[in-house]
């Protein structure tokens, strides 16, 4: 088993790598244009991914070198610490409102998205939590209902803020989770059943998540205005065929598709590789699914096998859903191509999840 992790693991890494490469390669060649009229630099935005790029492999260096005992034991620190950091969001003085939404931090001149903090505390205090309760679970008192809390009160915040995209996939991964521990689909489907009345409840109190319902089911309709996005989005899948324009030679990028670097860049990506391309970075997601899974199938500690699969899966599912909103499967959710995608706050973090995977899978092979 100890040999199945060594061997798997490099593989894994491997794939990440080849990730993050792919994406400053096509965050230039996707921003270029953007970053020339709007910073005067052609390469402004890649530089500021670069920059991110050095601060999250030294999380992942820190991750991987911190005893996850100790990330155990202060789980429910981190956790708290992240609840209140992601509720700062909401005092004016402190938030940096972005497309509508206040999902950013200023604090001593850096801005960041404390959301993707709160992603990782969440998984790592989830992971602890059910591990404590295996054997509690079936309780409704004393495991269930904690549980719902832990799930209800990350996802309050993040709706508030309103990040219904994240609070959707964080909510996915912990249920997923919640079954790898306890297989009784009892309490789940209790769950499912007032849960999906207010999930449509949610959509219509707020007018433009029902218009990107309506948007998504015909962009046609107003192809200047809601479903121009979208439009522009299937317009550059569509002219890469099957080998692409080349890249850096997307025409789209040319203030046509907004997003362009962020959350649409995999439409940049099949433009100028084609369908080939786009395959490619679905089997490398696809890969990474599986050397995840594997990965945390060969542990022999609770702990990590769940911190493992709730990072695998948030990664998984993050990609997931960018891809199905980039090829018109699903409404807009806000969601970055894990890896790929410009922003520092998501890249550095995706990075500190990372470092815990491979101290989960180091440290339980030593035990």
């Amino acid at each position: 088993m100890k040999s199945m992790q060594r061997q798997t693991l490099p593989f894994f890494l491997a794939t990440v790598a080849l990730l993050v490469l792919i994406g400053l390669i096509f965050i230039y060649s996707s921003s270029s244009i953007f970053a020339l009229e709007k910073c005067s630099s052609a390469e402004y935005f890649v530089k500021k991914q670069l920059g991110g790029l050095v601060i999250g492999l030294a999380g992942l260096t820190f991750f991987t070198l911190i005893p996850i005992a100790a990330l155990r034991k202060f789980s429910p620190f981190l956790f708290l610490a992240s609840i209140l950091l992601t509720c700062l969001t909401f005092v004016p003085y402190f938030t940096v409102r972005i497309h509508g939404s206040s999902r950013w931090l200023s604090l001593l001149g850096i801005t960041f998205q404390p959301s993707e903090l709160l992603k990782i505390s969440f998984i790592v205090y989830l992971a602890h939590f059910l591990e404590k309760k295996k054997f509690n679970l079936s309780s409704l008192v004393h495991g269930y209902i904690p549980f719902l809390f832990i799930v209800g009160l990350t996802a309050g915040i993040l709706l508030l803020q309103p990040d219904f995209g994240q609070a959707i996939t964080l909510t996915t991964t912990a249920f997923l989770l919640f079954f790898v521990v306890h297989t009784n689909m009892r309490h789940i489907i209790y769950t499912l059943i007032p849960l999906i009345p207010m999930t449509a409840l949610l959509i219509f109190l707020k007018p433009y998540r029902f218009q990107r319902i309506l948007t998504f089911m015909d962009p046609w309709k107003d192809p200047q205005g809601a479903g121009f996005q979208i439009i522009q989005s299937l317009i550059a899948i569509g002219s890469g065929n099957t080998s692409g324009l080349g890249i850096a030679q997307s025409r789209q990028k040319f203030f046509y598709l907004p997003m362009q670097h962020t959350d649409f860049i995999f439409s940049i990506i099949a433009e100028e590789t084609g369908f080939i391309g786009a395959t490619a970075i679905v089997s490398l997601y696809a890969i990474f699914l599986y050397l995840g899974l594997r990965l945390a199938w060969h542990v022999k500690n609770t702990f990590n096998l769940l911190a493992i699969l709730g990072f695998v899966l948030i990664i998984s599912l993050q990609a997931i859903i960018n891809i199905f909103v980039a090829i018109g499967l699903v409404p807009t959710k806000g969601i970055g191509l894990p890896f790929i995608s410009y922003g520092n706050s998501a890249f550095i973090a995706h990075l500190c999840m990372i470092g815990i995977i491979i101290a989960c899978v180091e440290q339980d092979s030593d035990n």
